[in-house]
């Protein structure tokens, strides 16, 4: 069977603490919930109903059999998902600060599994077939990660949709410049980009988002997804077609997770046909109606719910 989407990159487990505006010392319960960008994307596109996947290790340990129920709870297929002897599963604790102040703490030390996806374990023919395949800048961090996310590309050849989530997070890179050749050579691959001002920054050393745009369609991708916080979204695709969104309205609660949200829809707009416009204005709904929540993964948002935020012109 081809998968509508097969995402491939980061899980863990979010514990979140279950008061805002508390500093970590200070906080005295948490919540536990499935996390990781390039899984959140899968949980998203699950909940608008497509048939997803995610290529991601854990640790041999109990949080990872705890992410194993999770995915197959939310509908993800968990094939792909393996264990790595030795190597714990990744926490990430929070901070709550609303509106636009959430400071994340990344435990993956000496190393986080999923940087431990190796190429020859791979299913290429099934990344191949799959409608979606979406891989991160993360994954390109580290080896054998790096070479995994490459093969994979290189393997798909652009068949279907291929996007790349540039998700720069430099705690995990020695600094930009040691990024740029991965990130170049993962556009070659491509054919949608996304990602904020700071990250098509990295990729293409270019910040403002029309130019930025410009950048990542010459090097390679059919469409550039640039999002510029509270000015909205930017959408230029390679034929012309430009779609510039405003964010929606919304009382911030927890803006961690809303790019997954973001990226679940887009993918489910991209799989459905829609206009560019429509497609951006879904995954903004998508993406603030999480920002309304404390969690992620268990955040995602029904069609129903992102269709009354775009009638309605907020969330509510």
């Amino acid at each position: 069977m081809a998968y509508d989407l097969i995402t491939m990159g980061r899980i863990g487990v979010d514990l979140y603490p279950l008061q805002t505006g508390v500093p970590l010392p200070q906080v005295t319960s948490f919540g536990k919930f499935l996390g990781g960008s390039a899984t959140n994307v899968a949980v998203a596109a699950a909940r608008l109903g497509r048939d997803t996947a995610v290529i991601t290790r854990t640790g041999e340990d109990p949080f990872g059999e705890y992410l194993h129920q999770a995915l197959r709870d939310f509908g993800v297929d968990d094939r792909w998902v393996t264990a790595v002897p030795g190597l714990a599963t990744p926490v990430t604790f929070c901070e709550v600060f609303p509106p636009d102040d959430f400071p994340l703490y990344f435990y993956r030390r000496p190393k986080a599994p999923d940087l431990e996806i190796d190429a020859h374990e791979l299913d290429l023919e099934a990344i191949r077939e799959a409608r979606v395949f979406w891989v991160t800048g993360t994954g390109l961090s580290e080896e054998p990660s790096r070479t995994a996310t490459l093969a994979a590309l290189a393997h798909r050849a652009k068949a279907g949709t291929t996007v790349f989530d540039l998700d720069w997070r430099p705690m995990f890179w020695t600094d930009p410049d040691a990024a740029r050749p991965f990130y170049a050579e993962a556009l070659r691959h491509t054919t949608v980009a996304v990602g904020n001002l700071d990250e098509v920054e990295v990729a293409t050393g270019v910040r403002e988002p029309h130019a930025a745009a410009e950048a990542l369609l010459a090097a390679g991708v059919e469409l550039a997804v640039v999002k510029q916080g509270p000015k909205g979204v930017l959408a230029v695709h390679r034929d012309g077609t430009t779609a510039e969104v405003p964010p929606l309205p919304v009382n911030v609660l927890n803006g961690l997770g809303a790019g997954d949200a973001f990226g679940g829809s887009l993918c489910h707009g991209l799989l459905a046909g829609w206009d560019l416009e429509r497609i951006m204005r879904h995954a903004n709904a998508a993406g603030a109606i999480v920002a309304s929540r404390l969690e992620c993964s268990s955040a995602m948002p029904t069609a129903q719910e992102i269709e009354a935020a775009v009638t309605a012109g907020e969330v509510r």
